[in-house]
């Protein structure tokens, strides 16, 4: 990735998916529109197909306070009602958080317990030992390791002592991952490709503990504990 500020990054990536929220057209080369990627993204397959089923290594539970870091409308389509799991929810877009507090009124009080605006570190806003799991997909990809060090330690202070956090992470020996970049970057936001076994040597020497892995088309899904 091309050498930016912090703050340059966070404003690359919250401006890329205000656009795709707003329905705003990206003109692009005609090299990348003729991507298959490219035209499931027009499709509006791409993100389905992509998409990290977290639930399937960490699946929420009755009563459980969950945080969902980077979520999107995760919580218009995501079955938390079927869980019976509490919901805080956590985006860089203004305009995603706008969209989703603006049903909130429509939306289960109970279980949906709002969303802000904040990058992925920015968690001082909730009590230590809040959230039974935390989520965080389709975002690491988007930093480097010294950043996604500081959203782990924010993480680990929210979360309870026997809590979990699940994160994906893009997997650069994907087929998919050298045309997705691509396409990212053109949507305005490059990402990183860091190996995996790269990640698993950084988790390790941060004192992360690997409980559970799960491959995916692009991104590979870790859930994590804090010992």
């Amino acid at each position: 990735m091309v050498s930016t500020s912090l703050p340059e990054r966070l404003d690359a990536v919250a401006q890329r998916y205000d656009r795709e929220y707003r329905g705003e057209t990206v003109e692009v080369p005609e090299a990348v529109e003729a991507l298959p990627v490219f035209q499931d993204w027009i499709a509006g397959r791409l993100s389905s197909r992509i998409a990290s089923p977290f639930w399937e290594v960490a699946k929420p539970k009755k009563s459980q306070i969950c945080l969902d870091i980077g979520c999107g409308g995760s919580f218009l389509f995501y079955p938390w009602r079927e869980w019976d799991a509490r919901f805080y929810g956590q985006d860089l877009s203004t305009a995603i958080c706008q969209m989703v507090n603006a049903r909130g009124s429509q939306l289960n009080s109970k279980l949906y317990k709002g969303m802000r605006q904040a990058a992925a570190h920015q968690l001082d806003v909730y009590e230590p030992n809040q959230f039974d799991l935390a989520i965080a997909t389709g975002v690491s990809c988007y930093y480097d390791w010294d950043y996604w060090d500081i959203v782990l330690s924010a993480v680990k202070k929210v979360l309870k002592p026997t809590g979990s956090f699940v994160f994906d992470v893009i997997d650069p020996e994907a087929s998919l991952a050298e045309d997705w970049a691509i396409l990212e970057m053109y949507l305005g936001a490059e990402v990183e490709l860091t190996s995996i076994q790269d990640w698993k040597k950084r988790l390790k020497g941060a004192g992360v503990k690997i409980q559970k892995e799960k491959e995916g088309e692009l991104f590979h899904l870790f859930k994590v504990s804090f010992p």
